[in-house]
């Protein structure tokens, strides 16, 4: 007898040959899939303790969110189109406003964002901004791995040091006051050791830590001294080589012209574990590193710096390069449903190109399974429906008037579903969702708590008027 099976659905399996079956059965025992094939054939085979029918849905492995951040769901839509002001919010809220509970809350509530939409794994930098991150302690980081640990679904949970120049001045509010303190480098990294010895790889894998550091851009090197250059410099050696040590990802984020070459060129902290996010208006020169070096990109259209600028997305995979699909997060203005942002990836270059024949529909969804998985290393054990894989899988219902008529089912799940229309999402060969209802945690709890938490930050910020609507949201061309 095996755990569970599933028949008689659309199976989308992202194999090596993209199999696709229309009447097809997923069986699972304990963590892993043991077998996937067609009912007629499947179902006989493999008696299993659990069925479930499948039919009129969509099975396909869970979406993989290759770039998102910790944090931002707790102040997203704050300060209303004001980039600048959000980004100070979140210097301050990341440092001096927030504590475990914070943290905690937050993970909760992006984790069931996820949960609810078939992301199965996301990587989540732990904090924002320009790379402002919560490392002072190991405590917020124990915190949001406690919180998707409760949830069931997988994390990257990214961490390293804040940008320079150190130190900077974090709050511990335990007694319910602030009380602030002041935070190094060294501090940072040991607290990340920390995590690392004691949470990567644990629940069976579902915990994972990966390791950051803050991008160097012009506007960081130009006018510093030469010490604080070095400083950077230090900084980001040192994170890549804490990567390396353990076999972590190391991810950078808001990479964008010029970078890159920096990186390679005096960093040297590019490779097959580095994973960049953003990457817009490369040069022809900085994609052939990218591909040389095997380093890999994680593509988040509908976030602000795609406004911007372009990830030359469609060039970098024609140049052999591993291109993963992220949300960026929640904040300030997105989701974390990856139909969505493959819908966003689709528009965004074809009008580039002004070509409708861009990224067609199935590139996408490579993108947001099994190309995100490479990018994080773990094409071996998530990212398609293949025997001897983790069982990581979403149930689509197609019986819905946006998804008819029921036909070009690949075309309806790429171009007109949405995360609303997952029904069921299994991992670990857990079924943590089922008829839309999460069997792992209290959604209403999680609720309040979000909600809570809030509140105290908003008292703590003093940050209430960055929720009024603006006076240009009406009637105006631009805020």
């Amino acid at each position: 007898m095996t755990d569970l099976r599933i028949d008689n659905a659309f199976v989308v399996t992202m194999d090596d040959t993209r199999r696709v079956i229309d009447e097809g059965s997923i069986v699972i025992d304990k963590d892993r899939i043991v077998a996937v094939g067609p009912t007629a054939e499947i179902a006989a085979a493999y008696p299993a303790d659990e069925v479930i029918d499948a039919a009129g849905m969509a099975a396909m492995p869970g979406f993989i969110d290759a770039h998102a951040h910790a944090g931002h769901g707790l102040i997203k839509t704050m300060a209303g189109g004001d980039s600048n002001a959000w980004f100070d919010a979140c210097r301050v809220v990341y440092t001096v406003a927030s504590d475990p509970t914070f943290w905690h809350a937050e993970a909760a509530l992006a984790g069931l964002e996820r949960l609810k939409a078939g992301v199965t794994t996301g990587v989540s930098l732990l904090g924002g901004g320009d790379s402002v991150m919560r490392t002072d302690k190991r405590d917020a980081g124990d915190a949001h791995l406690d919180a998707v640990k409760a949830l069931g679904i997988r994390v990257q949970m990214a961490i390293g040091p804040t940008r320079p120049p150190h130190p900077w001045a974090y709050a511990d509010w335990s007694d319910g006051t602030k009380r602030e303190y002041l935070v190094t480098f060294a501090d940072q990294i040991a607290s990340c050791e920390a995590l690392i010895r004691d949470r990567h790889g644990s629940e069976g894998g579902r915990l994972n830590i990966a390791m950051l550091s803050p991008t160097l851009r012009s506007e960081h090197l130009d006018g510093a001294t030469q010490g604080e250059i070095d400083d950077m410099v230090t900084g980001a050696q040192t994170a890549s080589r804490v990567a390396r040590e353990h076999g972590l990802v190391f991810t950078q984020d808001g990479h964008k012209q010029g970078t890159v070459k920096f990186a390679h060129d005096r960093l040297g902290i590019l490779g097959p574990e580095a994973l960049l996010s953003h990457s817009t208006d490369f040069t022809d020169e900085e994609i052939r590193i990218c591909a040389d070096t095997g380093t890999k990109i994680a593509h988040n259209p509908s976030a602000i710096a795609s406004v911007y600028g372009r990830c030359r997305v469609v060039e970098m995979i024609d140049a052999g390069i591993t291109v993963g699909l992220g949300s960026d997060g929640t904040a300030p203005d997105r989701s974390g449903d990856m139909f969505r942002h493959m819908q966003q990836a689709m528009h965004y270059h074809r009008r580039h190109f002004r070509d409708s024949g861009i990224l067609p529909p199935g590139r996408v969804m490579e993108m947001a399974t099994i190309d995100a998985a490479k990018a994080l290393g773990m094409e071996a054990e998530i990212g398609s429906l293949e025997t001897g894989k983790k069982a990581d899988l979403i149930l689509i219902d197609l019986a819905a008037p946006h998804l008819y008529p029921p036909n070009m089912p690949l075309y309806r799940i790429a171009c007109f579903a949405n995360g609303a229309d997952v029904d069921t999402t299994i991992v670990d060969g857990k079924v943590l969702m089922r008829g839309r209802k999460v069997l792992s945690v209290d959604e209403n709890k999680i609720l309040a708590d979000a909600a809570r938490e809030t509140e105290t930050m908003l008292e703590r910020t003093g940050f209430a008027p960055l929720l009024e609507t603006p006076a240009t949201f009406f009637g105006h061309t631009h805020y």
